[in-house]
């Protein structure tokens, strides 16, 4: 049975569903597939994938909308190419971003008549997302339902079981805090709101808070768990299998109270402390719409948890680590460019096989866990699919005819890298130059501003953006998002977008976040320049009323290729920066190559970090 075949019986299954009383009480008009799951995960385990089963689509992030007689995606700018090439003739790609494009509630308000039940299940639906969409839906006359179980789970044959691996303990050596002290700051934020319980569902804050890594979920050093935390205990409701005695001595050493609990068993333990017992509970309304409707409102702190700014601005331990991995890390992408420019040459190398050599380069690296995302890995058209990755059935060779672009990460046990370098192997062409040209001078642009300390990642993005938009280009997804200490490569509550983060607390000095500017030409090519750059003091020589002022320092330490840059169109000042960013590889990452015994990596580095102008 073909692809095509298979999804479009998928969604036959799910409709009857929608109908069929066994499943619902009664018929639904529409059923909203988000991409999420229980944690609001963007990243998922296999179990997980609900609306990449029903759909074909597999990037990150998107949300089906399916009614009787049409499917719609909606997705982001990074995938508008890869949707539109996965899914098949029953879907319609809805473009977010573009101005045409309705929003979800619009567009069933104008789709379904007055009365419809629109479903959803309401553990994979944010507090957050769920109330404005009731709302919209109510004024039309729709109700938004939720729905338990969830129907893709009812017609998913042979669905994945749920990860149980090992949780493992993370040393104060990489983490600078024990979990103890990181729970007491907690509880004084607690006590500044009255709560005496807070929910915490996030699962990188619930490893971050209690120093605990775990491979439940791909590329992410986190496990299926949910925290409790009281005025005296820390309820900690995870299987008891992925338990190791080494879990509970590191609960014992870092001096930290602990109760287990069964991972499922959540909800009633909530219901049972409502009863007959005073204080507010803090509930993150970026948690399940399920969780926060088990608090009353009255009761309920709707607020973000403190915990996700505390674990975005890292300790001074965590900063050296990053700037450590980092450097290793630049020390394996050095190698691997070194070696692709030999080894292309000989016609053998493709985009699935280079990235196996780069991750084969990084597992020499000390303290190196794995990839921290699918390395994309891509030639030519390919480079313009966003978050292209490569497969056995799209692999394609890596030649000197054309654009490579390589968007790849690290998992250290001290941190969590991310970094993407467009290069051409043979002779660019004078439009993919300026292009290039362009988003250098903007990640440079970025990269060097002063700003005041708390300014919302929203106010930056358009820096990046100046030198494309000076020609009438642009591009289609964020500027640059925050990244977690041996956490997921995503992080917030921070960000830098034309959208704006609701929850962004602004920039402050220690947190890290990428920046990211690119240009993409659909079925030609497509460049990006991405470092970790991290929040540093800045020395303005004016104050204005004892103000803060900050910029950015960058950590990421792998050359940009020269060859791609025109210099006419560089400032002295732009040229200036990248000399002394590339001294700065030289002296930094040079030993370590040497160190190593790395001789043809060194030799390559020397040469791509040659001083221009």
């Amino acid at each position: 049975m073909s692809r095509a075949s298979n999804l479009s019986k998928r969604l036959q299954k799910l409709r009857s569903a929608m109908k069929n009383v066994i499943c619902v009480s009664e018929p639904l008009q529409a059923y909203i597939i988000p991409s999420e799951d229980a944690h609001q995960n963007e990243y998922l385990a296999n179990c997980d994938q609900r609306r990449a089963y029903i759909s074909g689509f597999t990037g990150s992030a998107g949300t089906a909308v399916v009614t009787e007689n049409e499917a719609c995606m909606w997705t982001d700018g990074r995938y508008f190419l890869q949707a539109s090439e996965e899914m098949d003739k029953d879907w319609t790609l809805m473009k977010e971003g573009v101005s045409s494009t309705p929003t979800q509630a619009a567009w069933l308000v104008k789709a379904l008549p007055s009365g419809s039940r629109v479903g959803a299940d309401p553990d994979l639906v944010s507090y957050s997302a769920w109330k404005p969409l009731q709302t919209q839906l109510q004024v039309a006359g729709l109700a938004l339902v939720p729905i338990t179980p969830n129907l893709i789970d009812l017609i998913w044959e042979d669905r994945p079981p749920a990860p149980c691996n090992i949780i493992q303990p993370l040393s104060v050596k990489y983490s600078g805090k024990t979990s103890n002290a990181k729970v007491n700051e907690v509880r004084a934020e607690m006590k500044e709101k009255e709560a005496r319980l807070l929910v915490v569902s996030a699962l990188d804050e619930i490893a971050w808070l209690l120093n605990l890594r775990g491979s439940d979920i791909a590329y992410n050093p986190v496990f299926f768990a949910y925290v409790v935390v009281s005025m005296s205990e820390v309820h900690f409701f995870v299987d008891e299998a992925k338990l190791t005695p080494a879990v509970y001595n590191h609960f014992n050493e870092e001096n930290l109270q602990v109760v287990i609990r069964p991972y499922e068993k959540l909800q009633s333990f909530l219901t049972d402390q409502i009863t007959g017992q005073n204080g507010k509970i803090w509930v993150s309304p970026d948690s399940s719409y399920t969780l926060s409707a088990v608090v009353p409102e009255k009761i309920r702190v709707g607020e973000v948890t403190p915990i996700a700014v505390m674990k975005a601005i890292k300790n001074a331990v965590e900063i050296q680590g990053m700037v450590n991995a980092h450097i290793r890390d630049a020390a394996a992408v050095c190698c691997y460019f070194a070696w692709l420019e030999k080894e292309v040459v000989k016609g053998v190398v493709t985009e699935c096989s280079g990235a196996e050599k780069l991750e084969q380069f990084r597992r020499e690296q000390e303290d190196f866990v794995g990839p921290s995302f699918a390395t994309i890995s891509s030639v030519g058209p390919h480079a313009a699919i966003v978050h292209y990755a490569p497969s056995a059935e799209t692999d394609a060779q890596i030649t000197t005819h054309e654009v490579y672009l390589c968007d790849s990460g690290g998992q250290y046990k001290d941190g969590t890298t991310d970094i993407t370098r467009t290069i051409h192997l043979g002779t660019p062409s004078q439009y993919e130059k300026e292009c290039f040209t362009r988003v250098f001078k903007g990640q440079c642009f970025f990269a060097t501003t002063l700003f005041p300390s708390k300014t919302k990642g929203n106010c930056l993005d358009s820096l990046a953006r100046k030198f494309l938009w000076d020609v009438g280009l642009d591009y289609m997804h964020g500027t640059g998002h925050g990244i977690g200490m041996y956490l997921n490569v995503h992080e917030g509550p921070m960000g830098v977008s034309w959208k704006v983060y609701p929850n962004d607390p602004g920039l402050q000095e220690g947190m890290f976040i990428s920046d990211e500017p690119g240009y993409y030409e659909d079925g030609k090519f497509g460049c990006r320049i991405e470092d970790i750059v991290r929040v540093v003091a800045a020395k303005p020589p004016y104050t204005f009323k004892n103000r803060t002022f900050l910029t950015f320092e960058k950590v990421s330490l792998v050359p940009i290729q020269t060859k791609m840059l025109v210099p006419e169109i560089l400032t002295e000042n732009e040229i200036k920066h990248l000399n002394e960013y590339h001294g700065r590889c030289r002296e930094v990452v040079g030993p370590l190559l040497k160190k190593m015994g790395h001789h043809e990596a060194l030799e390559w580095l020397y040469r791509e970090t040659e001083p221009i102008g």
